[in-house]
């Protein structure tokens, strides 16, 4: 995204037109005082304490106990709610997204599959999409769509590049694969980006050639497609407002309070995050981790600092690194070769995207430097890559509570789990890949035995392990009950259970996705938990969730309030 042409337009809007311009954006004020009775109101504290009710003052939590004993609190000014039976509990916590990404559905071609909420299920039903798209955007604009799978289309395939120039010659067309790590361009792209015959492939990523050709097919893999995408985010204020105000409002109508900009940030996409922030367009809470590449030198020359980027809702979190691609893309780096031989190669285990030396030199240099480090990591050779060069950066600078944050960490084994624990490396898992690509990863991609243990939350709670839960929006659907559905039961989309050993029980899952999701970034004291002194952040759902968690992801988000103020309540 252009943001310095974004920061430029917004800056004149706040200082041109001052006064009109923050009445038309105002920031809601809390109720002085506000009570919650008669509920089933899940803390989330140290003993995961029920209770019936819960008071809020302003922004902040303060009490807690029996609807006697907060109706004894309620004057004449008090906001009183009845829950009638519903759980209210903390506002769930992104552990792991691309906020405001899942905002593209405004500005894309929507290429998901029906069992991803879409309804592109052929080549010809994807192609379409793009074509209709092509009316959005001005003359020359990219016309762009995401989420298509090549595994779940009938021709079982990714398109090409003539296929997409069939979309439009005169406009760049990009088809996103719904993991992210893979792009698909038209020639006009593919010449924008200054990629062709001669174009070598990058480290740590593949170029598509035509067969028996140096010709690029469209197909840009992990590090290939940087360019390209930088390409596609160079939009203007309106369009990004659009994307911002889409993500904002599908996050809240899920309870979400705080997101997470975690796909590795640039310095003017954290500075416009903090601008609209503080300008109200952004009502939520943000964790955003500043990326490694696109923060380079600075981070370790001392012209880095979070206070230049941190608001009241806003803050800069872990650095993030990317060390393998994704297991459905077939670029998560394992070590043993994929079930179904990729590319005719019963050999192929994916690949690192950091060549193992350069990531030990990245991780020390971090690390020394005292940040907390956010590295994703699917492939079991990918997380050993990250641990061992953890463990030699821990040798080197030795810190206490480190809480290095192992994104995805899907196919982790036991033996990793158990050196997690002893390095203070937290895993956030991907558990929702059950549901979405469960039946695949046992099929297709890694084999019956190794999917069996794909996301392995009961290793890491046997371990004493703290871990959480995420769902990767908008690689999936921004669906936090879904998250801690899947760790509970590890059901297939195809209704079988991919392994039971690996389950876990409701109120674990539960922690997942608020307070061990506070902790993991350091938040622990101020939210992720109902507890006095802390946030007034929560959500009110459709029912009471204790009683029949089956059909706890079935449950609808009623209210959803950040700082005491009600940010989405359904209708």
């Amino acid at each position: 995204m252009n943001w310095k042409i974004l920061l430029a337009i917004a800056t004149a809007l706040a200082v041109g037109l001052g006064l009109l311009f923050k009445i038309a954006t105002r920031v809601p004020v809390p109720p002085a005082h506000q009570v919650f009775i008669n509920g089933s109101v899940l803390t989330m504290d140290g003993s995961n304490a029920v209770v019936e009710a819960v008071s809020l003052r302003h922004d902040m939590i303060d009490a807690l106990g029996s609807t006697e004993q907060m109706m004894a609190l309620v004057t004449e000014k008090t906001l009183v709610v009845d829950l009638r039976g519903r759980t209210l509990m903390p506002g769930f916590i992104d552990a792991h997204g691309h906020f405001p990404g899942s905002g593209l559905k405004a500005l894309a071609a929507d290429l998901y599959h029906p069992r991803m909420m879409g309804k592109v299920e052929t080549m010809a039903q994807l192609i379409q999409a793009l074509k209709d798209q092509t009316a959005m955007p001005a003359p020359g604009k990219w016309v762009q769509g995401f989420g298509y799978d090549d595994t779940l289309l009938a021709e079982k395939r990714h398109p090409t590049r003539r296929e997409l120039d069939e979309v439009s010659t005169e406009q760049p067309v990009v088809a996103v694969h719904v993991s992210g790590h893979l792009f698909v361009a038209n020639s006009k792209a593919l010449a924008l980006a200054g990629i062709d015959a001669d174009t070598p492939d990058p480290e740590g990523g593949f170029i598509g050639r035509r067969p028996n050709s140096r010709e690029p097919n469209g197909l840009l893999e992990e590090t290939a497609r940087l360019g390209m995408m930088k390409l596609t985010q160079d939009m203007g204020f309106i369009e990004i407002l659009k994307l911002i105000k889409g993500a904002v409002a599908d996050y809240a109508a899920h309870g979400v309070t705080t997101a997470q900009a975690g796909g590795g940030m640039e310095k003017q996409i954290i500075s416009g995050l903090s601008l609209f922030s503080k300008l109200g367009v952004i009502p939520l809470r943000v964790i955003a981790f500043p990326d490694e590449q696109k923060f380079g030198a600075s981070l370790l020359n001392g012209e880095y600092d979070p206070a230049d980027y941190n608001t009241k809702l806003v803050q800069t979190s872990a650095v993030k690194l990317i060390a393998d691609g994704s297991i459905q893309g077939y670029t998560g780096y394992l070590s043993e070769p994929y079930y179904t031989p990729f590319r005719g190669d019963a050999n192929y285990r994916g690949y690192a995207a950091i060549p193992r030396t350069e990531l030990f030199e990245k991780v020390e240099a971090l690390h020394r430097a005292g940040f907390q480090l956010a590295v994703h990591a699917n492939g079991d050779e990918s997380i050993e890559d990250v641990l061992d060069a953890f463990e030699a950066a821990q040798a080197r600078h030795p810190v206490d509570d480190p809480r290095l944050i192992l994104i995805h960490s899907q196919m982790a084994r036991r033996d990793q789990i158990a050196r997690m624990k002893g390095l203070g490396v937290t895993p956030s898992f991907f558990s929702a890949h059950t549901y979405y690509w469960g039946d695949r990863h046992r099929d297709d991609f890694i084999g019956p035995d190794r999917a069996a243990n794909i996301s392995p939350a009961k290793w890491a709670q046997e371990e004493g392990l703290r871990f959480t839960s995420h769902m990767d929006s908008p690689v999936a659907p921004m669906l936090p009950l879904q998250a801690a559905w899947s760790m509970v039961y590890r059901q297939t989309y195809g209704g079988d259970v991919l392994g039971p050993e690996q389950r876990i029980n409701v109120m674990a899952a539960l922690r997942a996705v608020t307070i061990d999701a506070a902790w993991q970034v350091f938040q622990e004291n101020n939210r992720g938990s109902l507890e006095v002194g802390k946030y007034a952040d929560l959500v009110v759902l459709s029912g009471n969730i204790l009683d029949d968690p089956t059909r706890m992801r079935e449950l609808q988000v009623e209210r959803t309030v950040v700082g005491g103020v009600t940010i989405y309540r359904r209708q």
